[in-house]
């Protein structure tokens, strides 16, 4: 396969997981209503995590994301974290105006650090399907791991920042209420998905 070809394969893979619902995604949409470049802030904190996990993956790492043991802590840790992340936007609900709420929306790139960090299926797909991709990456050279490494993070980066610029523009075109009830699903999402990851992981054998 040429470099061309894989390349091309890294970016419909990574596109398509980027594109799947989760926390970071709900946090785009969350953030993007008052920034409207959240989701590159967040694709930066996002990569921050990803590219030293490609390198740990590469040398031998990635079996150790696959253990149950790593699984259950990353769960409880991660469900965690996204509950508090939720308790505070659903708290700032309660401020007067959406420009003088505080907390992990004035925090794009922590928020895509935290959130990658701590979630078991960013880990999980790196352990596998990332893995292969990587390891494949890893023949081409170290020019090629890079533009792997690079393809795969834009696609990240597209994505996030398409839905924060669209939080944004919608924003701006919706009163304050409407605002409201937007970050107050993402809040809910994020609820939902934090305690889906406890339920995980007191359910992993």
């Amino acid at each position: 396969m040429s470099l061309l070809l894989f390349l091309i394969k890294v970016f419909i893979i990574s596109f398509s997981g980027a594109m799947q619902p989760g926390p970071v995604t709900a946090t785009a949409i969350a953030i993007g209503g008052r920034n409207r470049y959240a989701g590159i802030l967040l694709a930066l904190g996002h990569a921050s995590i990803e590219f030293p996990l490609m390198v740990l993956i590469i040398i031998g790492l990635g079996t150790v994301f696959k253990s149950n043991k790593f699984q259950i802590a990353i769960g409880f840790a991660g469900g965690a974290v996204l509950l508090v992340m939720a308790v505070m936007m659903l708290t700032s609900l309660r401020e007067t105006s959406s420009t003088q709420a505080t907390g992990i929306r004035d925090n794009p790139f922590w928020a895509g650090l935290i959130l990658s960090a701590s979630n078991p299926y960013f880990l999980l797909w790196w352990a596998t399907i990332g893995l292969a991709l990587a390891t494949t990456a890893k023949g081409f050279g170290i020019w090629g791991f890079a533009l792997f490494a690079l393809v795969h993070w834009l696609c990240d980066c597209l994505w996030l920042q398409a839905l924060s610029w669209a939080s944004f523009k919608g924003s701006s075109l919706l009163g304050p209420r409407s605002q409201r009830i937007i970050l107050l699903i993402c809040s809910v999402a994020l609820l939902g998905f934090g305690l889906f990851f406890i339920y995980k992981a007191l359910n992993t054998n």
